[in-house]
């Protein structure tokens, strides 16, 4: 005995495919305004028609003819209104005509923009991102709606390459440690009398905590898009002397002069994220700064620009950067590029940035980098004031 599907079964199914049900089949957009085109014309010769017929049974009813009395009468009042309906009846065939040849002609018109809105977002699911409407003309409730739709079709393809690089970089960066753990182990296994194990042991201990650490960093990333942080009001400067001091013996042996000015800045944030904010951003100056005679500032304070802000002001000085400054955040884009520093002290995971940019956007805030003249960056990062 076979089993028919119910209606719900069916409609999981249509849902679970991605694309809604099949509608059914309608009067169209076009139709319906060349239908009430032809019916606004209709009735409004109705209207005409009948005021005149109206006027008309308040003509004299008498015989309508010469002024000589032995000529024939023409017509009487009966006569006309006779005559009357049966030229309307031919004037409204007439007049519903032209309405439906003239509203198809206008519908067609006026909803041919549409129609190129249709075929982008068709384009659009079936996963093409690269083409816009692009529709010219004065400003209309049409042109509006294109431009939306080609701000939304932009937004979405930069982040459609962005998702698309981030997971080829996570994979490649994931996929270091193994191949480096790998190797290691199988040229131990080729020559196990000639190995140093304790040496092999550390080296495996430091590419398998590499990797502990990208993945550590994946996963805060996903907790940060994902769910809002607990916030309570703190000042911004406590956590920036603590970092400071945290980061000073590192600046100190790779010889980059640290100074700070840490002035009360009240904002409603979390603990533990602001404080690895500027963790991060001042491992980053310190590491990416020059070999020697290098600098690093930090400030923070009420926002000149903006009084019911806060401002994380970092500076420090480096090479000139060789990748444009607003794809420092992109996960695992480095200072240097997309390859890792060969001094082991210098290499990062590429995170350290986009962490910042995803704690800045959890507290509501703005991140601007900015490359100083003579190389080096600038972080910015103005938060809302706890009131």
């Amino acid at each position: 005995m076979s089993v028919q599907p119910s209606v719900s079964a069916q409609s999981a199914v249509s849902t679970q495919s991605g694309r809604p049900g099949r509608r059914p089949r309608r009067l169209t957009a076009r139709m319906k305004l060349t239908l009430t085109y032809a019916l606004f014309v209709f009735v409004a010769g109705s209207l005409s028609l009948v005021v005149v017929y109206l006027a008309l049974r308040f003509v004299p009813d008498y015989p309508l003819g010469d002024l000589n009395p032995q000529a024939a009468a023409v017509a009487t009042r009966p006569d006309i209104l006779q005559a009357l309906v049966k030229a309307s009846g031919v004037v409204l065939l007439l007049l519903a005509l032209i309405g439906l040849g003239a509203g198809w002609l206008i519908a067609g018109r006026v909803l041919r923009p549409l129609q190129d809105i249709t075929r982008a977002a068709r384009r659009a699911a079936d996963g093409s991102l690269d083409h816009r409407v692009g529709l010219t003309g004065p400003r209309d409730e049409f042109t509006e709606l294109s431009d939306t739709f080609d701000d939304m079709l932009a937004r979405l393809q930069r982040s459609f390459d962005a998702q698309q690089r981030f997971a080829a970089n996570a994979s490649h960066e994931l996929r270091t440690p193994l191949a480096v753990s790998r190797t290691m182990l199988d040229v131990a296994v080729a020559d196990p009398d000639g190995q140093d194990y304790g040496r092999l042991v550390s080296r495996l201990r430091e590419t398998n905590q590499r990797g502990i650490d990208i993945t550590d960093a994946l996963l805060q990333l996903s907790a940060l898009d994902h769910t809002p942080p607990a916030r309570e009001p703190l000042d911004l400067a406590g956590l920036a002397r603590s970092a400071v001091e945290t980061v000073r013996e590192e600046a100190g042996t790779r010889g980059v002069a640290l100074s700070a000015d840490p002035r009360p800045a009240l904002v409603d944030g979390n603990d533990v994220l602001l404080r690895q904010l500027v963790l991060n951003l001042l491992h980053n100056a310190v590491r990416h700064n020059l070999p020697t005679g290098g600098s690093l500032s930090l400030a923070t304070g009420p926002d000149p620009l903006d009084p019911g802000r806060t401002l994380l002001t970092v500076t420090n000085t480096g090479p000139p950067l060789p990748v444009a400054v607003d794809r420092l955040t992109e996960p695992f884009l480095r200072g240097s590029g997309r390859v890792a520093e060969k001094d082991p002290t210098r290499r990062g995971h590429g995170l350290g940035l986009t962490i910042v940019a995803s704690i800045v956007r959890a507290h509501h805030g703005d991140l601007a980098l900015t490359p100083n003249p003579g190389g080096g960056l600038t972080v910015r990062v103005s938060l809302p004031a706890a009131e």
